[in-house]
């Protein structure tokens, strides 16, 4: 996490859809914003929430009465890609129905939130040849909102992790241009761009624990490693591959601590499955589940499942904290604007 100065969120409320681990909450925290619900259908990822923040996340948000949610400024929504059944032309909301997609829009159309703040897979930019993004776009502008997306890496936000997302930010127009403006379809003068990259600082070496836990070292002699002898460890902003244990697939590479780490996954096998290897002080082992909070931007303070496997599945499916700090800070800009 980034250390923000005062609160350019005060007196905000949020909702935390899809809530995972609560990367959103912290975000949004962080900037003095408060929490007013969330929702999480995951049984592990509750346990863990509810852990950090006191509070266990609703379930199944298909089965939630979107009048029963709170009133709130900003929804939060990392949702779930799903595949948009399109045919002949879009039709916007409609389209969107049995998707997890439109129970966000279901809920925005409901309580009308002045911002609507969505995270996604690179991929889904890129899905159906863009279709279903833009089926997402028609269906927040014909429930009155701007649109804005583009594809971030965690990479150019000072964390050492190749992690593409899509990310997109939706402020609803009539809090720019008034209710008659809004309505006339005028076009709305809102002052909000994604933030600038930054440059790296940080490599993943100044992301490691101690290296006291020798169970780490995942890989023993019946993995042989074999070096890249072209290779010198030297500071990168890519992935420094070192070696590879037997085939050299995906979760069998030894990647340097001075270059960045690969992007952490939820699932995929290998020795060093879910994080790639690493050589530390000489061994090749696997990111240990706090070192994985770290490089998303988790506090040392957040408490992480207890199984580790878990640990993992959740950190491959979160979001980059810091990220979303960078972003919400310049939703903050926009609508300080506004007012």
């Amino acid at each position: 996490m980034i250390e923000v100065q005062g609160s350019p969120l005060s007196g905000m409320t949020f909702i935390d859809l899809f809530a995972g681990l609560g990367g959103f909450r912290l975000a949004l925290e962080s900037l003095g914003a408060s929490c007013v619900y969330s929702s999480e259908w995951d049984k592990q990822a509750q346990k863990v929430y509810q852990e950090n923040f006191g509070e266990r996340p609703n379930g199944d948000i298909t089965k939630v009465d979107e009048k029963s949610i709170p009133d709130h400024d900003i929804c939060c929504a990392g949702f779930p890609c799903q595949a948009f059944s399109i045919s002949g032309k879009m039709r916007g909301f409609e389209d969107s129905r049995g998707t997890l997609f439109f129970d966000v829009a279901r809920i925005v159309k409901e309580k009308k939130p002045k911002v609507v703040f969505m995270e996604n897979v690179r991929n889904f930019a890129r899905h159906d040849g863009g279709r279903t993004l833009k089926v997402v776009q028609k269906t927040m502008e014909d429930l009155g909102y701007a649109f804005y997306w583009k594809v971030l890496s965690a990479l150019d936000y000072g964390v050492p992790q190749k992690r593409e997302r899509v990310y997109m930010v939706c402020f609803r127009k009539d809090c720019f241009c008034g209710a008659e403006g809004a309505s006339a379809g005028a076009s709305c003068e809102i002052n909000f761009e994604f933030p600038k990259p930054i440059p790296l600082a940080r490599h993943v070496e100044d992301f490691l624990l101690p290296e006291s836990d020798e169970t780490l070292a995942l890989c023993d002699e019946r993995y042989p490693m074999v070096f890249n002898p072209k290779k010198k460890e030297k500071h990168s902003s890519k992935a420094i591959k070192l070696a590879i244990v037997n085939k050299g697939g995906q979760g069998e590479r030894v990647y340097s601590t001075k270059g960045i780490a690969v992007t952490l996954s939820a699932y995929g096998g290998g020795v060093f499955a879910k994080t790639g290897g690493y050589l530390v002080n000489g061994k090749p082992r696997r990111l240990h589940p706090r070192e994985c909070a770290r490089l998303m931007g988790y506090p040392d303070s957040y408490k992480i499942s207890k199984r580790p496997n878990q640990a993992y599945k959740q950190f491959g499916n979160s979001v980059v904290v810091d990220v979303l700090q960078f972003i919400a800070l310049q939703i903050a800009k926009a609508l300080k604007s506004a007012n």
